[in-house]
């Protein structure tokens, strides 16, 4: 898919049901922001709700993380892109065969974006070493992404912590996708590495996702628009 980087915020719908997502969708402006849906809201909700936000005119960003064998992964990337979401993603843990099938799946035509999760930005090292990876979480997300580069994947999901590193290393070819951002005095919630929209946007984010500062707000439009305009800014 041909890719304008406008615009560059993307709310995550982090709902448990349809109606507040379409609620919350309704005082958004698509010219402001993207749209995330993710497993919780896919699950409950499904294909139609995508259908109903992409009739609004939001770019959706289907972050499912798909994370299976080869061949069920190009299954799944490819009924993602004839649902006509703007981005899709996959795990980069699931390996150099399964990136390339995912590639595979969606090579030809206006197909969506395809990124790959790295280092989940609720890790740190201690939880990293649980799970058998060595190194720091930035380590770990460099070599991830050398790998999702190799494999020929548009873009990364990472920190933006790992954003200028990913940056150097794939001479900007990656985009860099960068969930755990908070304007300046919001909670960190269960994010462990964070950045305000301006510092994101310096380490290199192309697309930032933002969920709670906006959709918790007490007028979510101002919210989005306000970090639309630190994106900009910066």
């Amino acid at each position: 898919m041909s890719g304008v980087q406008d615009p560059r915020l993307i709310v995550a719908l982090d709902f448990a049901a349809a109606e507040p997502a379409e609620a919350l969708a309704a005082r958004l402006d698509p010219a402001v922001c993207r749209l995330k849906v993710g497993k919780e809201l896919f699950t409950r909700a499904g294909p139609a709700l995508v259908e109903r936000l992409q009739g609004r005119g939001f770019g959706v960003f289907l972050d499912l993380k798909y994370h299976d064998i080869p061949n069920t992964v190009a299954a799944a990337c490819r009924a993602a892109a004839e649902l006509g979401v703007w981005m899709v993603n996959v795990h980069a843990l699931g390996g150099r065969e399964m990136l390339a099938a995912a590639r595979e799946a969606l090579s030809g035509g206006d197909t969506p974006w395809l990124i790959a999760v790295t280092v989940l930005t609720s890790h740190d090292a201690a939880s990293l070493e649980e799970i058998g990876l060595r190194g720091t979480p930035g380590e770990a997300a460099l070599r991830l992404a050398g790998l999702v580069e190799r494999a020929g994947l548009d873009g990364v999901v990472c920190s933006p912590a790992e954003a200028p590193e990913i940056r150097r290393q794939s001479g900007g070819r990656l985009l860099r996708v960068t969930p755990g951002v908070r304007p300046a005095g919001a909670a960190a919630d269960d994010q462990a590495r964070i950045a305000t929209p301006a510092g994101a946007v310096a380490a290199g984010a192309d697309y930032l996702v933002v969920g709670r500062p906006v959709t918790r707000a007490g007028d979510p439009a101002a919210a989005a628009r306000a970090v639309a305009e630190e994106i900009g800014a910066a």
